[in-house]
């Protein structure tokens, strides 16, 4: 069973990175070489549609992390388990503090009603964006060397 739970976990772990990976590195920049407009709502899109499945992936993510570090506490790798949750702990306060404020602004934006500095702000999520996915990353590679 704790096999299962291990290899169930680091495939939920993985496909999260891989998107979180995806939307920094070739979703933004797909937007970004839109027109204006299109860039803002595509953007916008986004916000809405990540924005509600995120928040179930990332504590799902950390709730399987945690039942994995705490069934298999006398197993060899555990503080590699313990060490990973620790780091989605850390991008669910770094989402939470940083990148959720900004998301619920941008996702309602239009191209009649956003700021003026919109870009700006859409520039500084991408900016935590990219240190989250650095977090999710070394989290994913900790729980594979945990099964290893």
């Amino acid at each position: 069973m704790l096999n299962a739970l291990e290899v169930f976990t680091t495939v939920v772990v993985g496909v999260m990175v891989g998107v979180e990976f995806s939307v920094a590195f070739v979703v933004n920049r797909i937007l970004n070489a839109l027109p204006e407009d299109a860039h803002q709502l595509g953007r916008a899109h986004g916000g809405r549609m990540l924005g509600a499945v995120m928040p179930f992936w990332y504590i799902g993510s950390l709730v399987l992390a945690a039942v994995w570090a705490v069934a298999g506490w006398h197993h060899p790798g555990t503080g590699l388990v313990v060490t990973g949750s620790g780091l989605l702990i850390v991008s669910v306060v770094m989402s939470v503090l940083l990148l959720v404020p900004i998301n619920n602004r941008s996702k309602t934006w239009t191209p009649e009603n956003r700021p003026a500095d919109w870009r700006e702000q859409s520039n500084r999520w991408d900016r935590y964006h990219y240190a989250r996915v650095a977090v999710l990353v070394a989290a994913f590679t900790l729980l594979v060397a945990a099964l290893v």
